[in-house]
Parts: C-alpha cells; sequence; structure tokens
C-alpha cells in the first residue's frame, strides 16, 4: 500500500537526516465520488475510487488543516500513526545478539548485507554462485545469489528480488532470510531439498540499492531510486513504476518530483534495466517471477495495469484467446477453458496464503493487482507475466498499517517464517508443473 505525499513534500535531495516529528499517517476511506475528487486534489498522483482506502502522509504543518479538511468534507478516517519519529525511533526494538554474527532478526545496512551476500558464497560453494547484473546509478554492484545444486545442464529457476521500494526493509530481510533457511535447512527438509536439486533460485537481495542506502543516511521513507536529470532538481523515479509494463499509463506519475515517477521513459532507470536485461536473457529457464514489497498482507498478481484480466494462454489448454471476467475467480465449478489459466493462479495465491496463515493466523488477501489493491502501471510482475513467465507474484508483506514501512525488528522473524510457507508452496507448485 502506497503512502501519500501531500501538500508540500517533494522528492528531492536533503543535506541532513531527515526527522519526522509531529507528522502522521491518516487512513481515508472515500464513500462518494465528491470525496474521491477532494483527495485527488489534496494528494501526489493517486489512484482513488469509491470503498477503496488511502493512506496519507501528512506534515506536521499540515497536519491540523488536513484534519480540519476531512471533518468538514465529512471523510471517514482514521490516524495510524500519531508520531511518524516515534515509529522511526522504535522500529529498531532487537538487540544485537553478537557483533561478530550475522543477524537475520535486524534490518542489515548494505555494506553488512553486501559482506553478507560475498561471505555466504565463499561458504557454500557447492549450492551458491554470484553474478554481477548491473551497477546502480550511484555505481554499486548488484549481484544476484543463484542458490541450487550444482549440475552439469541448465535447470529451470525461480527468480526473487526485495527492495525495490527503499522504505520497505521488511522486503530485504526476507530475502536474507530465504538464503539462510535454504542453506541451513538443504538436506534435512526433503522440500527445500527436492527444489534446490531440480531448480535454481536467483535472490536479488536489494534491488533499489542506492535507494536502500539513502533510508540508512537521510531519509528514512524514501521511495525512489536515486538517479538525476538535467533540468530537474527532483531526484529518482518509482522503479516499480518504471518497467515496461502499459508505462506511465495509470497509477503512476509524470512529474519528476512524484514518488510515483515513472521516469523519463520505461527502463530509463539503470537497476530497472540490469534486472530486466537479465530475466530477457534467461527467459526460456525462468519458470517464476516473485517480488517482495510492504506493506497490506496481499499476495497480488497480474494485471495491475488493467481491470482486464490476463490473457488465457491458449496453447495450454487447448482453447481461443479470451478475457475473463472477474466473476471467474470466485468460481471453482462450471468454469470456462479459456479463464483456467486465471483460476489456477487463484487458486495457487489463495493456497499459498493458507499455508501462510497456518503458522500465525496473519490474514492476507489475494488476487489481481488493480481490482486487490490499485491500478498501477509498469511494475515488474505484469512486466515478467507478458513476457512470458506463468508465475508471476507480488507479495505485501505484513502489516495493514499500524507500522505499515515501520514495521518492528520484533516482528522479522514472525514474518519471515510465515511468508517462507507461502514461498515454499508456490515453488512447490511450479516445480510440479514446469512449462
Amino acid at each position: 500500500m502506497k503512502v501519500l505525499l501531500l501538500l508540500g513534500f517533494v522528492a528531492v535531495a536533503l543535506a541532513e537526516v531527515a526527522r519526522f516529528d509531529g507528522e502522521k499517517v491518516i487512513r481515508i476511506r472515500p464513500k462518494t465520488e465528491e470525496h474521491v475528487t477532494i483527495i485527488k486534489e489534496i494528494a501526489d498522483s493517486v489512484e482513488v475510487v469509491v470503498s477503496s482506502e488511502v493512506d496519507i502522509h501528512v506534515s506536521a504543518a499540515h497536519a491540523d488543516i488536513v484534519s480540519t479538511l476531512l471533518l468538514q468534507s465529512e471523510l471517514e478516517h482514521e490516524v495510524l500513526v500519531e508520531d511518524l519519529q516515534a515509529s522511526v525511533e522504535d522500529q529498531l526494538d532487537n538487540q544485537e545478539i553478537s557483533p561478530r554474527s550475522y543477524n537475520y532478526m535486524k534490518y542489515n545496512s548494505w555494506d553488512k548485507v553486501e559482506a553478507w551476500i560475498s561471505s555466504m558464497a565463499a561458504s557454500n560453494p557447492s549450492l551458491m554462485t554470484t553474478e554481477v547484473i548491473g551497477q546502480t546509478f550511484e555505481g554499486r554492484s548488484m549481484t544476484v545469489m543463484k542458490i541450487g545444486k550444482q549440475s552439469s545442464s541448465t535447470k529451470p529457476a525461480i527468480f526473487l528480488d526485495c527492495g525495490i521500494h527503499a522504505r520497505e526493509w521488511i522486503s530485504p530481510a526476507f530475502c536474507q532470510w530465504f538464503v539462510k533457511e535454504a542453506m541451513e535447512t538443504y538436506g534435512s527438509d526433503a522440500q527445500m531439498t527436492s527444489l534446490l536439486d531440480q531448480m535454481d533460485v536467483i535472490v536479488l537481495p536489494v534491488f533499489n540499492i542506492d535507494g536502500y542506502v539513502y533510508t540508512w543516511t537521510n531519509n528514512r521513507m524514501w521511495r525512489k531510486t536515486r538517479s538525476r536529470r538535467s533540468g530537474s532538481s527532483c531526484i529518482g523515479a518509482d522503479p516499480n513504476r518504471n518497467f515496461d509494463a502499459g508505462w506511465c499509463t495509470t497509477g503512476a506519475s509524470s512529474n519528476p518530483c512524484s514518488d510515483t515517477y515513472c521516469g523519463a521513459k520505461a527502463e530509463s532507470e539503470v537497476e530497472v534495466k540490469a534486472v530486466a536485461d537479465y530475466i530477457r536473457k534467461h527467459l526460456s529457464t525462468i519458470k517464476a517471477y516473485l517480488t517482495v514489497h510492504s506493506y497490506s498482507q496481499l499476495l497480488l498478481f497480474p494485471y495491475s495495469y488493467t481491470y482486464q484480466l490476463a490473457e488465457h494462454h491458449s496453447e495450454l489448454v487447448g482453447a481461443p484467446a479470451a478475457r475473463c471476467s472477474p466473476s471467474h475467480f470466485h468460481t471453482f465449478t462450471h468454469i470456462t477453458p479459456p479463464c483456467y489459466l486465471l483460476w489456477q493462479h487463484q487458486a495457487l495465491a489463495e493456497g499459498a496464503s493458507k499455508a501462510l496463515r497456518s503458522l500465525y493466523g496473519t490474514q492476507y488477501t489475494s488476487g489481481p493487482g488493480a481490482v486487490t489493491i490499485y491500478p498501477a502501471a509498469g511494475g515488474s510482475d505484469d512486466w515478467a507475466y507478458d513476457l512470458g513467465v506463468k508465475y508471476s507474484y507480488t507479495f505485501e508483506l505484513r502489516d495493514t498499517g499500524r507500522y505499515g514501512f515501520l514495521l518492528p525488528e520484533s516482528q522479522i522473524k514472525p514474518t519471515c517464517e510465515e511468508t517462507m510457507l507461502a514461498v515454499k508452496y508456490i515453488a512447490a507448485h511450479v516445480q510440479k508443473n514446469l512449462y
């Protein structure tokens, strides 16, 4: 779920560490078209519909103005975060175990993650190789970790990335957790052993490295990349609006100062181009694409750039290509052949959500992105699906707004444990249904 920046917030470079004293996060529930219009007038590049929910980030200077406006407009709302700075400071609530050991239950800076990547590869040469797939705008190496039993032949693969949006720290924490679990349980966990014997899992631990670094050094709430362009003082683009999937048609902004700026063109961001080039190069072997975000507790699949549901792949069921209505996603009997693949996506997402829920009872909602959360063009999952990666899913991890992007470290372990169950569920299905 996207937290919107209101009334004078712009994505510019800051010389000092940003503070958020007195700033609030407010959830708004528009009930009429008039409410929708009001939100669109005050919010930055937002897709809003009646009966949806919108979370807005309000500066201390504008808190009273926004509160008065909401009351006068009779807009249903609730304050999720009373003081954003307090939440920033409370997030790091787990103690360091040992300075000599890598702590998977704390958020780790990029320097630590980068050293960890090298250490893990050196310690597990029979199960892991690394490859630099590109350089970020600021010159940092983008390294993927290919995990799997060594084989003389090319194996099918799952591509997993984390940290497209810089401020979503629980996302890179999950990729680190996944790698840890894969290394520790291979040979003892039958499912993980089978997966890594037969397939590779290609992990990009932090997609938007420059942005992630900036959240540690300057602005905890930074979202975008850190690219610069002549003619604008505003920095970066939203990498998950920069893929060539309905690029910049909905749920994205052409304003370089917006948090959802789609970039000068599709794949204008070097990080996006690097990932897209890698997946295109290995398309014949990549059978699933999983991308991890936060927050909202959702498991999404295409499409997000259109309300039309994903096209049927006629070669899979021997029926003409067709469009299916959303109602097909809620019936499991008398399903028409052209909608079978869509039913399969929904069934797989619901099964993964059930597996996740089995551990701590965490409730997830699943469905096509545009219908389930909001329309947004340029997303990596839609792009991968249109490219031909049949199983393409976006995870939106904990929580549903109480902490939002500032999920406390004390929730890293349960969040990662439950998410592992969902990822392993999808991976097992992909493994059994290679195409």
